[in-house]
């Protein structure tokens, strides 16, 4: 089994999963309301066009790099973030210093401090521009596809993904992948969790509000049983 497949299965912390070779398209974020701090990991940072450690990342920071299009919907969700502290979620573009567009989705939920009370948010972010993969990757992404093509509970969470945040293929493996990492928990057990949590989910002819698979995804790890 190649490292990168087993990193997969064995659980490895997030910052060395996440470390090195390729940019990596899934990082996290907090944001502190009482001071407008922000914290971005170094995935984050990659993104906007930074090396890690060089860059603290501020409101008026994080909106600067906001594509001009996109600039007024990003503005009016984080104005509603702090007025309501709720979750949510935004796709939008992004432009890093060299210059490049990149299409990201942002999910975030409620922060809170060791007393319960809410201070802030935190989620993540996933890279979903279109790329093209270097040859030398291709053995590996080739491999991991097996894996998940066998694994029914991992494709029909990568389903769901796929329509709730309208993401492609390998960015919903991308995600679950990373939640995997960063929760310390097995891949396909994650990955059934979230099928039957979404499952669960009363509706009609519409479909919960987007929030309310925000809340599932971010917390599904909390209920894997043993």
């Amino acid at each position: 089994m190649t490292d990168e497949l087993a990193d997969i299965e064995g659980q490895v912390p997030v910052e060395h999963a996440l470390a090195g070779g390729e940019p990596q398209r899934v990082g996290w974020f907090r944001f502190y309301f009482a001071d407008e701090r922000w914290e971005w990991s170094p995935q984050v940072q990659h993104m906007h066009g930074y090396q890690p450690g060089t860059v603290d990342p501020t409101t008026d920071l994080v909106l600067s790099h906001k594509h001009p299009d996109d600039y007024g919907q990003v503005a009016a969700t984080l104005d509603e973030i702090r007025r309501t502290s709720g979750a949510f979620s935004t796709r939008h573009r992004i432009i890093d210093t060299r210059g490049d567009v990149h299409h990201v989705v942002v999910v975030g939920d409620q922060l809170f401090d060791d007393a319960g009370q809410v201070i802030g948010t935190h989620g993540f972010y996933v890279d979903v521009t279109p790329s093209i993969k270097e040859a030398h990757d291709e053995s590996v992404s080739e491999a991991v596809a097996e894996i998940a093509q066998a694994r029914s509970g991992i494709e029909q969470a990568k389903g769901m993904l796929m329509l709730i945040y309208r993401i492609n293929a390998e960015s919903a493996f991308e995600l679950l992948k990373w939640r995997s990492q960063e929760t310390n928990t097995k891949l396909r057990a994650l990955a059934e969790q979230i099928v039957k949590d979404f499952l669960k989910l009363p509706y009609d002819d519409v479909l919960p509000a987007r929030a309310v698979y925000d809340r599932l995804l971010l917390t599904a790890h909390t209920r894997v049983g043993p």
